[in-house]
């Protein structure tokens, strides 16, 4: 990893999230109420936090900032400052570390523990008390991306008539996790959805269009993973733009 500088540029709230334009990164998240947000760099486990900076301009209620010399593949997270006002809606909290909402790729998986509260959930103050604990261990965290392709003149909508249009509703895993013409290390994934095969039979069925039940990464819930089940359907979403891991 090239030396970063000791503090971060000014950048531009827009896009949110974390955008890579080939010199540096940009980020910035929305907050209406934080008093600062700092960005927490990680080592490539995750498990290591090893650089902290706080976001040095906020621009209609969204902060940014924009470090030089970081590339795609860095991981990273938000702690965020403000008032522990649960009464009034508030509960910053800058010992939990946070997802960013824009996050486009995810490393790591969560990992549940009381930690991840905010608050003493043993306490007799319940969910109006403190928790001082590092939650970052147990949290999943964001990774900056390269900028995808271009896709322009790369391909064509199809534009189906709507009176023509079957729209079939699909569970990408379940599609495709027994088919026995998939290699087995491609079945139940996106490569095995694309496969050749797939596509006939969907094209044989006189399908047009589909639907993807949730792609995007989701929780496994804790009183399922308590009884080492798994949350297959997906409807418990964890971050809208990153692919579930």
């Amino acid at each position: 990893m090239p030396t970063l500088p000791e503090r971060m540029q000014p950048g531009s709230p827009y896009p949110l999230g974390a955008h890579c334009d080939g010199i540096g990164t940009n980020f910035a998240v929305f907050s209406a109420h934080a008093e600062r947000i700092e960005l927490c760099l990680f080592d490539p486990s995750g498990r290591r936090e090893i650089a902290r900076y706080e976001l040095p301009e906020c621009t209609d209620e969204i902060w940014h900032g924009y470090l030089p010399r970081l590339r795609g593949g860095q991981l990273y997270g938000y702690r965020a400052y403000g008032p522990y006002e649960p009464e009034q809606g508030h509960r910053f909290n800058p010992n939990k570390l946070l997802l960013d909402p824009y996050a486009r790729l995810l490393a790591g998986q969560l990992r549940w523990s009381d930690v991840l509260h905010g608050y003493r959930v043993s306490s007799p103050r319940a969910d109006l008390s403190f928790d001082r604990r590092d939650s970052a261990a147990a949290m999943p965290k964001a990774v900056v991306v390269d900028e995808p392709m271009h896709w322009e003149g790369r391909t064509q909508r199809p534009r189906t008539p709507w009176s023509k249009t079957i729209v079939y509703e699909a569970h990408v895993k379940g599609l495709t996790r027994t088919l026995k013409r998939i290699r087995p290390h491609e079945r139940g994934t996106f490569l095995a959805l694309a496969d050749p095969y797939v596509i006939d039979h969907l094209v044989h069925l006189g399908i047009t269009a589909i639907e993807l039940l949730p792609i995007h990464a989701f929780v496994q819930d804790r009183r399922l993973t308590e009884m080492k089940l798994r949350n297959y359907w997906g409807y418990n979403t964890l971050a809208f733009f990153a692919p579930e891991p």
